[in-house]
């Protein structure tokens, strides 16, 4: 196998979908040199980067492959069956999940006792470098087995630590499925152009452009998100009319309220 790169440890990679396809392509940035990724399905690009072994199976694995950590980014429903093929990577290297919904008490009965075991929750501007991740370091976890999920899922955007395993579920609640609301805020800013008379193109530049600027204005300023509203909203003027409506009894903060109410108690459903 390819010599250790000092930038990163070789990394076994279970699952490359959207999300691990993210990640390792963050992590070859960041300096990685070697990786196994465990795929049955991998596309075609994936078998062509340079220093990353894609094998189908846990089987397959090179029994002289020695990882410095194993990233768990399989679908949830999958945890059960595959788990226990990776128990023997207990106690020799710290295991990052981004299942949702999968307890640590879960999969550490799955990967046996020693296993050292992160929780995160990224979320899809991962793809971008601008994700968001909230990680739990399970019982065990060192600091420097925490100190490499930092710098993992770094190399993604930014990370924030919980303390507490429950706060994942309002976390993906929020981070993990906030992407989704704001592209319906998008499409639905589309479709009220539209029903206004707006063409059909400039309808849909002006929506994608309004909230892609919004959000990079809200990333740059020092200013919180309540206080930017404030600042374009005219006394007397259009947008302070649109608010009226938004805001009032029954409006977008108690319909988010309730979304984000209704996919934290999915969470935890998920996770029981």
């Amino acid at each position: 196998m390819t010599p250790m790169h000092a930038g990163l440890p070789p990394l076994l990679l279970i699952g490359c979908g959207k999300m691990g396809g993210a990640m390792l392509a963050g992590w070859r940035e960041q300096g990685l040199a070697e990786a196994v990724v465990v795929e049955p399905n991998p596309a075609a690009a994936l078998a062509e980067l340079g220093g990353v072994q894609v094998v189908a199976g846990a089987d397959a694995i090179p029994a002289d492959f020695e990882p410095g950590a194993v990233i768990l980014a399989i679908k949830p429903q999958e945890a059960a069956g595959a788990l226990p093929a990776y128990a023997r990577y207990a106690g020799r290297a710290p295991f990052l999940s981004i299942m949702a919904g999968r307890s640590v008490a879960a999969m550490s009965a799955a990967l046996g006792g020693e296993a050292a075991i992160i929780r995160a929750m990224p979320n899809t501007p991962a793809a971008i470098r601008q994700g968001f991740s909230a990680a739990f370091a399970g019982p065990g976890v060192t600091e420097d087995q925490r100190a490499l999920a930092d710098r993992l899922l770094g190399a993604i955007g930014e990370v924030a630590w919980v303390a507490d395993e429950d706060q994942l579920n309002p976390v993906t609640a929020v981070s993990g499925g906030g992407p989704a609301y704001v592209f319906l805020l998008a499409e639905v800013l589309e479709q009220a152009a539209l029903a206004e008379g707006v063409p059909p193109d400039l309808a849909r530049r002006m929506a994608r452009a309004t909230v892609a600027g919004s959000g990079a204005l809200l990333a740059a300023s020092p200013e919180d998100a309540a206080q930017l509203r404030i600042n374009v909203t005219s006394p007397k003027g259009t947008t302070e009319r649109a608010l009226a409506v938004l805001m009032a009894k029954g409006g977008l903060p108690e319909l988010m309220r309730r979304a984000i109410a209704a996919a934290t108690a999915r969470s935890r459903e998920l996770a029981g």
